[in-house]
């Protein structure tokens, strides 16, 4: 393990990542958890796109396959029309990053064609020739953990030998075979997968191990927007979850992520410029 790193390469750039960053989600399906059906109308989804661009997003995150609990895959045809044209839409209106929340090599190269440079698999490109795809575009890619299928994962899950071992283990296991097969470090981001097979206090022990994750040496991307485990502690539904959510990336945040995937963008945004403040007061005070 080493320390955490501050950047992500991007095909058209470095992200900087000094200061935590918001990564805004926008899910072009009928059926995911808490925004399904806001935006799968293209024009709609491109404007609320830019809305979150000029709320602070660093980069924007395309899903056009729900991957919640119970969630059934998506025919290959119709994640392309989803997600396509929307990536093309909003790379030509705005400079902010376009990610692309996808397991398909094929949905992986359409973006990159469309304009993608980053691709979010919540299966760290296991899929068969999803690290070609990756490489072979030259995008950035962060590999997440999930224990199990989004069908299945919430069946009874379970960690003998402790969550964040068994997450620390698998992350630097695939870290380690991307780089070997042509994806440099330097484009990889991890999510430890919050919510993905993991019961609620499984999502507590990683919130509160995020450091050891961040050891590993890629930043860390953490989703905790909206999720169950935000509910279950304030026993909200999902559209009363804003400030739970908030709290939850103001804590993830402190303990070493650099990356928060959130839909309520300008309020994510605020509470880490609060920490970006915090974070480096104690640099300034050194050099005074």
């Amino acid at each position: 393990m080493t320390g955490p790193a501050f950047y992500l390469d991007l095909p058209r750039g470095r992200l900087d990542l000094t200061r935590p960053r918001v990564m805004g989600i926008l899910n072009v399906t009928p059926d995911s958890f808490s925004d399904g059906g806001a935006w799968t109308d293209p024009g709609r989804a491109v404007a609320h796109a830019l809305e979150m661009a000029a709320a602070g997003a660093a980069l924007i995150d395309v899903g056009g396959e729900s991957t919640r609990p119970g969630a059934r895959p998506v025919p290959l045809d119709e994640e392309l029309r989803r997600v396509v044209p929307v990536v093309a839409a909003i790379a030509a209106a705005t400079g902010v990053p376009v990610s692309v929340d996808t397991s398909r090599p094929e949905v992986m190269r359409a973006a990159a064609d469309a304009g993608a440079q980053l691709i979010n698999d919540v299966r760290a490109l296991q899929r068969p020739g999803a690290v070609a795809a990756v490489a072979g575009h030259g995008l950035a890619a962060c590999l997440m953990h999930m224990r199990g299928e989004p069908g299945t994962m919430q069946q009874a899950p379970a960690y003998p030998g402790g969550v964040v071992a068994a997450v620390a283990g698998f992350l630097a296991a695939r870290l380690a075979a991307c780089t070997a097969a042509g994806v440099p470090g330097e484009r990889l981001l991890l999510d430890p997968g919050f919510g993905f097979g993991k019961t609620l206090a499984d999502n507590l022990a990683l919130l509160a191990g995020l450091a050891d994750l961040a050891r590993l040496g890629r930043p860390l991307l953490v989703g905790l927007s909206r999720k169950s485990m935000i509910g279950a502690l304030l026993d909200a539904p999902v559209d009363r979850r804003l400030y739970g959510s908030v709290a939850a990336a103001v804590l993830a945040v402190s303990r070493g992520a650099r990356l928060v995937r959130t839909h309520d963008v300008a309020a994510t945004v605020e509470a880490l410029t609060i920490c970006a403040a915090l974070e480096v007061a104690p640099q300034q005070e050194q050099t005074t």
